[in-house]
């Protein structure tokens, strides 16, 4: 399995305040990049997945959420979290 909890784990202590903080924003952030980036690469391959390219939509959506969430309660938190992750806003 490519997100066993090892994984899981380091990035939560890397994103979040520790490794235990699984609800943050910011930790539940970077899984959910590291999820789109592992599914992005699937779909490049497998082109006619249509599972799994709705799943990749709903997950983009969640984040797209949660940054919004970050956005509008702590602009500095939002800001680290998206050049942490090199996403583009």
């Amino acid at each position: 399995m490519y997100l066993d909890a090892a994984k899981k784990q380091e990035i939560f202590e890397k994103y979040g305040k520790s490794n235990t903080d699984t609800g943050s924003a910011e930790s539940q952030i970077a899984l959910f990049s590291y999820r789109i980036s592992h599914l992005t690469e699937h779909l490049k391959v497998n082109k006619k997945d249509y599972t799994t390219e709705r799943a990749l939509t709903i997950l983009v959506s969640k984040r797209r959420r949660l940054l919004n969430y970050l956005k509008d309660c702590d602009i500095e938190r939002y800001r680290s979290i998206v050049k942490a992750l090199g996403l583009r806003k």
